[in-house]
């Protein structure tokens, strides 16, 4: 089979950045049209740099990159320096990037590329908030029925919020982005926090990174080495959960997944659960389903798949 095309659609963030060395280092299955920037763990001007940062660490600068929306489409932008600190890729010191970014708006690429491909032959992998691809469909709505898949990280169900107490990051930073893809009508896979917090990166599993020897392996060592200080104090795990890196990997290994068909709908008019992944996992309501709603993951196979993976670079 030809490699399955791919946008990444991202707001680098460490684990965006291991998503996206991860498809890099894929080509037999993967093929990166193009990485588009949005606003998110930290501010457009970051998350374009930090694109093009991973692109070189990957020894792959000729990847086009795209900077997109710089804010949500109906709120005030909420970042993540917290986690993921002051430039959202700290923990390596890596050099900025020479590669330029493209001139194209990024939703205007989205929509340019889904008109062009054959129907059916592009999939979505957002990592971030749902913003770029929202407008892309609010712009022109023929995209939907072109688009193969939309592959997302995103919501929680089982595992409620990691931002508030009902909503993940993803989808609480812009809420009526994620209520326009969810009723958009493409297919959907969803990556919750009920899957991203089953891959953890415990000391044995980074070592594996580290011990590669190379620049990837060393640089994605000490950006889990940085971020796992947040996650291991708040969730009291044995290591920090990577949570982007399920969507390119489920694009590569799927069967490393469990999951349910079901109607997934999003929280946009309370202040209380603002931006939560409404899952009907149950299926108690007679709504119908829109969205698969990953449950489970294979860790061992999807650390396994990850190093042999990031070896390559």
């Amino acid at each position: 089979m030809p490699p399955r095309k791919i946008i990444i659609d991202t707001d680098p963030g460490q684990d965006d950045a291991v998503a996206i060395l991860l498809a890099l280092a894929s080509p037999e299955d993967l093929e990166v049209l193009g990485i588009t920037a949005v606003a998110g763990n930290v501010p457009l001007p970051l998350t374009e740099k930090n694109a093009r940062i991973v692109c070189e660490l990957a020894g792959k600068p000729d990847t086009k990159v795209f900077a997109g929306c710089d804010a949500p489409i109906a709120r005030k932008l909420v970042t993540a320096e917290h986690v993921h600190g002051k430039t959202g890729l700290d923990g390596p010191s890596l050099p900025d990037p020479t590669m330029p970014l493209q001139d194209q708006h990024a939703v205007d690429f989205i929509i340019d590329t889904l008109r062009t491909e054959p129907a059916g032959t592009v999939t979505l992998c957002p990592l971030g908030p749902l913003t770029n691809i929202a407008v892309a469909l609010q712009r022109a709505p023929d995209i939907a029925n072109r688009i193969q898949e939309i592959v997302l990280m995103g919501g929680a169900y089982f595992e409620v919020g990691n931002i508030t107490p009902a909503a993940e990051f993803n989808i609480y930073v812009d809420p009526e982005a994620a209520k326009i893809v969810f009723a958009c009508g493409a297919p959907i896979t969803i990556m919750p926090l009920d899957v991203t917090h089953k891959a953890l990166v415990t000391e044995p599993r980074n070592n594996a990174f580290r011990a590669l020897g190379t620049p990837v392996g060393v640089a994605v060592a000490q950006m889990t080495d940085f971020f796992e200080r947040f996650d291991k104090e708040k969730y009291g795990s044995a290591g920090a959960p990577l949570h982007d890196p399920c969507v390119t990997a489920y694009l590569i290994r799927p069967d490393l997944f469990t999951g349910r068909h079901i109607n997934v709908e999003i929280e946009t008019g309370s202040d209380l659960t603002l931006g939560m992944t409404v899952a009907d996992w149950w299926g108690v309501t007679d709504r119908p389903a829109n969205a698969t709603f990953m449950g489970d993951i294979d860790s061992d196979g999807f650390f396994a798949l990850l190093t042999e993976r990031l070896a390559r670079l």
